[in-house]
């Protein structure tokens, strides 16, 4: 079973990617954490290693294209990402996490310990745009087209846990194609 777990910045994606693997007992890839910590290595935030990879492809090219060569190698995987739904076309169970602005930017927020809420809402959005130009830019994806997710969820309205559940009551639909 391979299953991809893609959102926006916030929207609870590595959340649901942990719950899945431990409750499933299957690896997880994530290219948000790995992101994350190219960017913690280069001393950048978020949004400045978004620019960053704005001036040179080759570095949001390698976490995609490690992404889905390890999805493809292996049967029983979560694989977690921006464009994880689109990088491993052969997912059994292809999902996309969505939730309100505001909701994210919370998130975000306790997460990354901003300094306030209103630059972790700043931040926000120029990561979003930055990501949607280089996702158009690199590989014409547009990342608002939700057509070939299997379930689109709103994160904002259940709890890690019962996301992990609707995921798992959706497998065995997708298990016998």
């Amino acid at each position: 079973m391979r299953i991809t777990i893609s959102g926006l910045p916030g929207s609870g994606t590595t959340t649901l990617a942990r719950t899945l693997s431990h409750e499933l007992s299957i690896p997880l890839i994530s290219a948000g954490e790995v992101f994350r910590q190219m960017a913690a290595e280069k001393g950048m935030t978020l949004a400045e290693f978004g620019r960053y990879c704005e001036e040179d492809p080759a570095v949001d090219m390698m976490v995609d294209d490690r992404q889905r060569e390890i999805g493809l190698q292996s049967d029983a995987i979560i694989i977690e990402g921006r464009l994880s739904g689109w990088k491993v076309p052969k997912a059994d169970l292809k999902i996309w996490l969505k939730a309100p602005r505001e909701v994210r930017v919370g998130r975000i927020f306790e997460r990354d310990e901003t300094a306030d809420i209103s630059q972790a809402l700043f931040e926000t959005k120029a990561r979003e745009a930055s990501e949607e130009k280089r996702y158009r830019q690199y590989y014409g994806i547009d990342i608002s087209d939700l057509s070939l997710y299997d379930l689109v969820l709103d994160s904002s309205r259940f709890t890690p846990d019962l996301l992990a559940r609707i995921v798992v009551s959706a497998i065995p639909d997708f298990s016998e194609k």
